[in-house]
């Protein structure tokens, strides 16, 4: 008998992987399912950036193996980014990679950095992502908890009382995952001043920066991050181009090299014609974000109105795709709450839980959804006649 190898003893398949082929099979029998779930966005990317990969795949060697660091226009339109939204300058030759998304990034500077036995602060709640890959490359997850009492930002004094010796790697993702919280740039301090004085590699990953957040900030910003931070971004959320797959991870040249022999070594550079696309989307200006944000903004209220009517609570100064809300009293399964709604209500919502236990009591709504859908939602919980069926 050919045995799996014993990495896979230590995680499960992702939540959504498995949870979705039930919903699947759910609309399969005909039930009409929202899917309120997932943060894959449901509206189309800029014309422009639709047109630039449409004439890309007409340009000569626009088919071959492309580089391992990207299109030096890529990689400039990257730079150029940071530079404009963050004030952050970047050498786009050394201080930044293209990536086939961020949750690749995770991947690559874990296996750049990590050893077996090394630990790893992750926190909770938090992308999944950071706990199995850190598993996977034989390294050891350390959680530090996220309250809504501070804002779901770390306890510094909590920190410090644990044995730091082993750990190697802090992730930090602000805009927060999932719970909205913006952070500050004078938390990005508290982080940098953290990692030097115990030589931690830190990593913020920052997909939602744009997404209803009127002050994006960049952890680069702060006076000496470059020498113990890396931060990844990502196009997915910000120009709705999350199948193409197109992020990239900045830090100081030699963060960069070392990830950069992981990449080398498990593809084959990015397709040319999203790499053109990428390009493009990077030249728009501020009123794609505003114009995005119209749209999530009447979405998010619909949610809110959603949440009341399941009695939770929210924070409406909370930014990124999502509505992080709390159940009511005396509901002790957020698992169980969002079975009873997919089952009876056929509305998919995603449970606290799966980001890790300070997430229970909570459920996760994306705005992903269109306006329409949402009111329809909204309807299979008033009490008429019409709807009685559901």
């Amino acid at each position: 008998m050919i045995k799996t190898a014993n990495r896979l003893n230590q995680v499960e398949e992702y939540y959504f992987s498995t949870k979705l082929r039930e919903v699947r099979q759910l609309q399969s029998e005909g039930k009409p399912i929202i899917n309120m779930g997932v943060g894959s966005p449901d509206l189309a990317p800029h014309p422009f950036v639709i047109s630039a990969i449409q004439a890309s795949v007409l340009e000569e060697n626009a088919h071959q193996y492309q580089s391992y660091q990207g299109l030096p226009e890529l990689r400039k339109g990257f730079a150029n980014f940071y530079a404009k939204h963050f004030g952050v300058s970047l050498d786009f030759n050394s201080e930044m990679l293209p990536l086939m998304g961020s949750k690749e990034g995770i991947m690559h500077i874990s296996m750049a950095f990590l050893n077996e036995g090394d630990q790893v602060l992750i926190p909770n709640p938090g992308y999944p992502t950071y706990s199995s890959v850190t598993k996977l490359v034989g390294a050891e997850p350390v959680f530090y908890e996220l309250k809504e009492a501070t804002d779901w930002e770390p306890d510094f004094e909590a920190l410090e009382r644990l044995d730091l010796s082993k750990v190697k790697l802090m992730w930090v993702s602000y805009p927060h995952m999932p719970t909205g919280a913006s952070g500050s740039l004078a938390l990005f301090k508290k982080l940098v001043d953290f990692a030097r004085k115990h030589q931690i590699l830190l990593v913020n990953d920052n997909p939602y920066s744009f997404v209803l957040n009127e002050h994006p900030i960049s952890i680069l910003q702060i006076d000496g991050a470059k020498d113990v931070a890396l931060e990844l971004n990502s196009l997915s959320k910000k120009y709705n181009l999350a199948g193409w797959r197109i992020g990239w991870v900045s830090g100081k040249s030699e963060f960069i090299d070392a990830i950069l022999k992981v990449k080398s070594n498990m593809d084959s550079g990015m397709f040319y014609g999203i790499q053109k696309g990428a390009i493009a989307a990077l030249q728009l200006d501020n009123s794609w974000f505003a114009d995005l944000n119209k749209v999530y903004a009447s979405r998010r209220a619909l949610i809110f109105d959603l949440a009341s009517l399941l009695q939770c609570t929210f924070d409406k100064d909370s930014v990124g795709l999502f509505v992080w809300a709390k159940l009511p009293d005396g509901v002790e399964s957020s698992e169980q709450f969002i079975d009873e709604i997919l089952y009876n209500k056929h509305i998919f919502i995603t449970p606290g839980t799966i980001f890790g236990s300070q997430g229970e009591g909570y459920i996760r709504f994306s705005l992903c959804v269109a306006a329409e859908k949402i009111k329809e939602a909204i309807a299979r919980f008033q009490p008429t006649t019409d709807n009685k069926q559901l």
